[in-house]
Order: C-alpha cells, then structure tokens, then sequence
C-alpha cells in the first residue's frame, strides 16, 4: 500500500467517478482503475460497487476511505510542520463556511489572512452546520465556520447577532413592535434544517410553544422566497439578511434571541500549521 494509492482512492471517491479521478491527478483513467484494483487486492476487499449510473463505496471501501483521509492529512501534515518550525506557512487551508457568513464574516478575515499568507492555497467552500461538523471531523475541511456550542471542537468566538421574526408584510403579527413566542402557537411555521434549528426548538420549548412546522428548508434565501409566497412564517438569524426583503418584513424578538458562530478546528493541538496561523488572523483582528 502506497500513498499514491491512497491519494487515488480519495480522488475517486471525492469525484464520484475513475475518468473525473484520473483528470484531477493528472493519470490516465485506466492507471486509476489499475491502481484501485491493486488496493482492493492488498486489502482483500472491494471498495467500490460499479454500476451503470457510476460508483459507490462499499462499507469496506468507506472504511478505508476515512483512514486514507486521515493518514493523508497527517503526512501532509510533517511538511507543513517542518516548514513552520523555520518561519514558514505554506501549503493549504481548507475552510468550510455557513453561507451567510462568507461574505459578512468571512471575507475580510480570509483578506486579512491571504495578504500575510499569500503562499497558501485556500479553498473555501460552503455547507449546512452539520456539513461543515462532518467536514472537520473526516478532515475534509481544517477549519470551519459553526454555530455554538459545538462540542468536541476547539472554538474562537466570530460573531454574536439577533434573531428575528420574518413574516408577510400584511401578516397580522407584521403590526407588533416584537413578537413573542407564544404568538407563534398556531402559525404555519417554516423551519429551517441548518444550526439554527435547535435554538429555535430548544427556545420554542423552554416557552411551552408548540410550533406548527409546515415546511422545512435549509437556507435563509429559501425560507424567506417561502415566507413571500405567504406559506407561512419563522425565525431567522439577521446575518446576511438582505438590505431588501420585498414583500417580507421582520419582527425582534422578545425575549431577544441570539445566534453565536465561531471558527472550529477539531484539535488545536494537532491541527494545520496553516489552520493553527487563521486562528491567530482571528485573534489578531478582535483584539481589542
């Protein structure tokens, strides 16, 4: 077992396909299947099923799978360690972001970063709350924006913001200075998948509040088209809220409910040099 044959088994997994593998690697498709089926006889195991719409991993292949990523990212993981012990951050940050944060949070740390680091490669790239958890966990990501608490992550406060209540503009609680949540009881409620979710249960429960869920969606855009089309109302976070929400108003809380993210890696101890340096931009940039 090589390295290379692991590298390929994370490119065939991650794009779904041998040909789409073997353009990322820069290999000929039949050297990534050669490569594949030399794996699966040194495991003693298939790890793909082929079939006619394409792929998929057996559970021995996603077994396999993780502790590739996982000693993939640890060999990495010496370079950038030795480069760092002489002064030196290189390599890439891998960061997972909400969608509403990218552009209201995210951005200027990732300017902040990249001018003082502008040898390191950054991908970004975006998912629901418990995308960016499952991200971290499997090393997917070395750094990832997520709502608090997040247990088992190591964590640096981004942002504290409100939740509001969005409804119709002629919806009968659009009249209220607040709303409370016992006015919710009876309303067709939209609730979203994403990490709001438990607060806005776990509030709505400490309240003694029933919320009649109508529809559920994950990001705040959706919600907020569905709220316009008058299917009912809910609450939303009032980060990346748009200047214009059209035929949909907004409503404070009362009591006032909060939102907190923060920047998770799953280990300060034993994460990227590169990952270890965004936390310090962070730290640097809040300073008071």
């Amino acid at each position: 077992m090589t390295l290379a044959q692991l590298r390929i088994l994370v490119a065939v997994a991650e794009q779904g396909g041998f040909t789409a593998a073997a353009e990322v690697t820069g290999m000929s498709q039949p050297a990534v299947s050669r490569a594949v089926a030399t794996l699966e006889r040194e495991l003693g195991a298939a790890l793909f099923v082929r079939h006619r719409d394409g792929i998929a991993l057996t559970e021995a292949g996603r077994r396999a799978l993780d502790r590739a990523r996982e000693t993939l990212r640890h060999f990495d993981l010496i370079r950038a360690d030795v480069a760092a012990a002489s002064g030196q951050i290189t390599g890439e940050l891998r960061l997972a972001s909400l969608p509403s944060a990218t552009g209201t949070l995210v951005a200027r740390l990732l300017r902040a970063f990249t001018d003082r680091y502008p040898q390191v490669r950054v991908r970004l790239f975006e998912g629901v709350d418990d995308d960016i958890r499952e991200w971290l966990r499997r090393g997917a990501a070395e750094v990832g924006v997520v709502t608090l608490p997040a247990p088992g992550l190591h964590t640096a406060h981004l942002s504290t913001h409100d939740m509001v209540a969005v409804m119709p503009a002629g919806h009968p609680l659009a009249g209220r200075a607040a709303v409370r949540l016992p006015d919710l009881a009876g309303q067709p409620f939209i609730l979203t998948t994403a990490g709001c979710r438990p607060l806005i249960m776990g509030a709505a429960l400490t309240a003694g509040v029933p919320l009649d869920i109508a529809f559920e969606a994950s990001g705040p855009s959706a919600i907020l088209e569905m709220v316009a089309a008058g299917l009912g109302i809910s609450i939303v976070p009032t980060l990346g809220l748009p200047a214009d929400l059209g035929a949909v108003v907004t409503r404070p809380l009362h009591p006032g409910m909060t939102r907190s993210l923060a920047l998770a890696v799953p280990s300060l101890t034993d994460c990227a040099p590169t990952a270890r340096a965004f936390l310090d931009e962070l730290a640097a940039l809040t300073k008071p």
